[in-house]
């Protein structure tokens, strides 16, 4: 099977059975769908090390900015490390790895943050209101390009 989805000419939207089939068919995409929960925890322990730890030193807003940089330079290197073990096979393949990792972060971001953590809607919106200097929305991107970008790194080293 090739690494990206098979498409007839009048498909509609990605249907569950077709994931279904690529995550029974295709490893690398499998691994790499289940590692987004390391992701997801390196966001947990970001945020946690950020409340506990320098937010009343520093303030708001620039622990915003120091978790949001630190979260990414840790993102790219597990990454990196992730795409050294599982090597994503295509540049299509990679787009959607990150894709499902971008959709995967949103519903976690807000899911998380809204069931779990008891934050409401607008205050969780708060956190990609660019006007105000909140800048989390780069994390986010972030997850949906870091599997491609990672990648053409490692192809051009080597």
């Amino acid at each position: 099977m090739s690494a990206g989805f098979n498409r007839t000419r009048n498909a509609g939207p990605v249907s569950t059975s077709l994931l279904l089939h690529r995550l029974e068919t295709d490893k690398v995409f499998r691994v790499w769908l289940v590692a987004w929960l390391g992701g997801s925890m390196l966001g947990v322990v970001n945020g946690t090390a950020r409340e506990l730890f320098y937010k009343e030193q520093v303030g708001d807003l620039t622990a915003h900015h120091i978790s949001t940089a630190t979260l990414i330079a840790l993102l790219g290197l597990y990454v990196s490390m992730l795409e050294r073990r599982w090597p994503i096979p295509t540049r299509q393949a990679a787009f959607e790895i990150g894709a499902a990792w971008l959709v995967l972060t949103i519903l976690f971001e807000f899911g998380f943050g809204h069931y779990v953590d008891g934050k409401t809607w607008p205050e969780l919106l708060q956190n990609y209101n660019l006007a105000e200097g909140r800048v989390w929305v780069l994390v986010v991107i972030w997850m949906g390009v870091a599997p491609a970008t990672i990648r053409l790194l490692h192809m051009s080293k080597g």
